[in-house]
């Protein structure tokens, strides 16, 4: 039962052993609100609060986007950030953003350093701030390659995020679909009544 709600974790020929992390408090509005990017701090920073973080296999490709992200986007051509994040040096999520490449062409959102503040400043630079996020959540059990990206147990389901960025005047800038190992998150959302 342990194992199977991601607390403990078995190591063949060793034994089974309690998994030994502290969950990553994700709070939804703090992270992508003006004030954290906008002051030129990662997103990230909002999550982990001076847990040490890594970015790596970061891919950065002008592609055609598939269906779903093309009808959101409103076209197929588009540039995409693949990249995976750790936290203390314990993979934790996949992530892969979507951009219109008429909007992102030439500008350091194709390179791997967007500057400080990431994509969000960029795209405020370009005078498309983000003014409005929806994200989709939902949870299920890990595709292969998502269990060794992520190092996943046995039984250890993923959330997966769903997040289109809009302008003030509606247009979406960037699709992202995240996954999460649910065992290593705390989603928060405030709102008010």
């Amino acid at each position: 039962m342990l194992i199977n709600e991601g607390l403990a974790v078995p190591r063949r020929g060793s034994g089974v052993y309690v998994r030994q992390f502290r969950p990553i408090r994700r709070h939804g509005s703090r992270r992508l609100s003006h004030e954290q990017w906008g002051r030129g701090q990662a997103i990230w920073e909002s999550d982990t609060r001076g847990r040490p973080y890594t970015v790596d296999d970061m891919n950065i490709e002008r592609e055609t986007a598939e269906e779903a992200v093309a009808r959101v986007l409103g076209g197929a051509d588009v540039w995409v950030r693949r990249r995976r994040y750790s936290v203390d040096g314990r993979p934790v999520q996949l992530s892969v953003s979507h951009f219109p490449a008429d909007l992102v062409d030439g500008t350091s959102i194709t390179r791997e350093d967007t500057g400080q503040g990431g994509v969000y400043a960029r795209l405020s630079d370009l005078g498309h701030p983000p003014a409005h996020f929806s994200e989709e959540v939902r949870a299920r059990m890990p595709h292969p390659h998502e269990t060794v990206l992520l190092d996943l147990p046995a039984g250890t389901p993923v959330i997966v995020i769903f997040r289109t960025a809009y302008a003030a005047d509606g247009r979406p800038l960037e699709v992202n679909e995240m996954i999460l190992d649910a065992a290593s998150y705390v989603l928060q959302y405030d709102f008010d009544a």
